[in-house]
């Protein structure tokens, strides 16, 4: 992505002025050739690329903190999210400041350059590796309707980019149905906006609910939608994540990197769920049927067995997990 940025900087198409630059959702592996490393600040609500862009030495921050001379902002597959970054933009170098936007024609690069065309005069565009790049001064004031709102779906609340913001999840609600009568300690893997762990607190014998998920907006409205005091949120990569031991671990696994499907993407979940588990635990995932996920659940669970297929998806219970690693 930032191949663009890179080329728009060096031909001269884009100047960027003396001060602080903010990174609005920048790429983990962002080049830093032509831009200015030590004035750069950036902020990402993705957990896994937050730390990766902190571990180059980007400085990072939860939410645009001061004032900058420019913003540069990296746009998302979510048009509600890549609007809301500008706003967030604007906001942050002021009328008159610049606002550099870079992105993919497959992530909807051609309508945000037309909703900024209709607010603000857009300077040269550069098209490269099938996306474009443009700046502008920012407006007064932020155009209506950019800066996102949280949204309420069937009594939850959800943001702009978050999965399944527009509604709740087929293979999460088939998977809810199965939660009932839960007990102990339980990790909600990949949690969202915390649907599942308030089907997981209905049983009163569930001590503590860890929920862990690396996109801090819908873990910011897992912390509305699950208000009980057993629940503790976690923004973390799921992959890696170093709780417990629990007595069940539940998940709906992503399956995509960016556009691309990605199954190995599940199968870090599942081996995370077994390790993470007691040896007598318990491991409830829902899935796409069609996803290939029989080897690696073989793999980490002695017994498996698939709960219920309907509409497309499988929920899955793994036991003994071969790899749980610690015992209570």
């Amino acid at each position: 992505m930032d191949e663009r940025l890179s080329l728009a900087l060096a031909r001269g198409a884009v100047t960027l002025p003396e001060g602080p630059v903010l990174l609005l959702r920048p790429p983990a592996n962002l080049s830093f050739d032509e831009l200015p490393l030590e004035a750069c600040s950036g902020t990402h609500g993705f957990r896994p690329a937050h730390d990766a862009l902190a571990a180059r030495g980007l400085a990072m921050a939860d939410a645009p903190e001061g004032s900058f001379a420019a913003a540069v902002v990296f746009v998302p597959r979510a048009r509600a999210l890549a609007l809301d970054l500008l706003a967030q933009a604007i906001g942050a170098v002021g009328a008159g400041g610049l606002v550099v936007v870079d992105g993919a024609k497959a992530d909807g690069i051609e309508a945000i350059l037309k909703a900024v065309r209709a607010a603000a005069p857009v300077g040269e565009v550069v098209s490269k590796a099938h996306g474009k790049v443009f700046a502008f001064a920012a407006p007064d004031t932020v155009p209506e309707g950019w800066a996102a709102r949280p949204r309420q779906v069937e009594g939850f609340v959800t943001a702009p980019g978050v999965f399944s913001a527009d509604g709740i999840d087929p293979g999460s609600a088939l998977l809810a149905a199965h939660l009932a009568g839960l007990k102990g300690r339980v990790c909600d893997l990949g949690a969202g906006w915390g649907y599942l762990g308030r089907s997981v607190l209905a049983s009163e014998a569930v001590t503590v609910l860890d929920l862990v998920e690396a996109e801090r907006a819908a873990l910011d409205c897992a912390r509305i939608n699950v208000a009980d005091p057993r629940a503790a949120f976690h923004w973390a990569d799921a992959t890696v994540w170093t709780g417990g031991p629990y007595d069940t671990v539940v998940s709906n696994p992503p399956f995509h990197a960016s556009r691309r499907a990605d199954p190995d993407l599940g199968r870090a979940f599942v081996a995370a769920a077994a390790r993470l588990l007691v040896p007598s635990g318990r491991f409830l995932m829902v899935a796409n049927r069609h996803l290939p996920y029989e080897a690696a659940l073989e793999d980490a669970f002695a017994e498996r067995l698939v709960i219920e297929e309907r509409d497309g998806y499988k929920v899955v219970q793994g036991r003994k997990p071969r790899r749980a690693g610690r015992t209570r």
